[in-house]
């Protein structure tokens, strides 16, 4: 017998050597740190300290997502980065999918020492997206945008139905977040899968276009879908981003690219898999 998700938070504290690092962590929209639980355990392992909060509607049902603001999700993560920055010398942040709109505004605002992102989503491509807020009068949820992985018999315990009115909250924060992009200027580093049927190359056009002051690095994902986290690629994200954080930590932001080489503000490093 198989157990379902566990939704539950994630914490752990600093065990390593050198200066006290951190990590915050964000799961995506209609999902839970059931996503990335594998990712902060990877971290906590190297011994950072992890918080990765449940957010404010998510891991009970999406009737209880719909009656939620984008504000009280930037609250939650906010929180666990400001318990982290109290404690640590330096926190990073992160996330998957709207997870990682919420680590970028968290840079954004934020002294943030470095930002990894797991196909982070910064626009909503469906045409309906601009009239969610008068639609979530009449459609109160549309089918589930979860689970989207390539790796055979793997569910991510998203919600079922996707509420209409989270996702006029999801594209109201979008905005807001693409505004505040110039600000970034901790190291970005994200894991982008080349097949994505959740965020389009909309997403990282806009990041691209809006990380004018912070450097770039890409890794391309051929083995994984949206889900990266969960997929055929999730133990390169992990160890990548683990070293990323040990690169930023021991050399400074201008190593933290290492190979193919650090790219300078506004500029953007690719990495192929092999």
């Amino acid at each position: 017998m198989t157990s379902g998700p566990d939704h539950s938070p994630f914490a752990s504290a600093f065990s390593g050597e050198g200066p006290r690092t951190g990590v915050v962590l964000s799961h995506g929209f209609t999902g839970s740190p059931h996503g990335l639980r594998a990712w902060a355990t990877a971290f906590a392992a190297a011994g950072f300290a992890v918080r990765m909060p449940l957010l404010p509607g998510h891991g009970t049902t999406w009737q209880d997502l719909a009656r939620t603001r984008w504000q009280q999700w930037h609250g939650a993560l906010d929180d666990a980065f400001l318990e982290l920055d109290a404690e640590c010398d330096q926190v990073f942040a992160a996330g998957l999918s709207m997870g990682g709109a919420l680590a970028l505004r968290i840079a954004a605002t934020r002294p943030a020492a470095g930002v990894l992102l797991v196909n982070p989503g910064l626009v909503i491509d469906d045409p309906r997206a601009p009239l969610a807020g008068i639609l979530k009068l009449v459609l109160k949820s549309t089918p589930s945008i979860g689970s989207d992985i390539l790796k055979p018999g793997v569910d991510e315990g998203a919600y079922a139905r996707t509420p209409v009115a989270a996702a006029h909250e999801l594209n109201k924060m979008f905005r807001d977040t693409v505004r505040l992009l110039p600000r970034v200027t901790a190291p970005v580093q994200v894991y982008r899968s080349t097949v994505d049927h959740v965020v389009s190359d909309a997403s990282m056009d806009v990041l691209r276009r809006g990380l004018t002051h912070a450097p770039l690095e890409v890794v391309r994902l051929e083995n994984s879908y949206h889900v990266a986290t969960l997929d055929n690629d999730a133990d390169r994200i992990f160890e990548g981003s683990v070293a990323f954080i040990q690169r930023v930590v021991q050399g400074g932001a201008a190593a933290a690219a290492g190979p193919p080489g650090p790219a300078a503000p506004g500029q953007e490093a690719v990495s192929e898999q092999a």
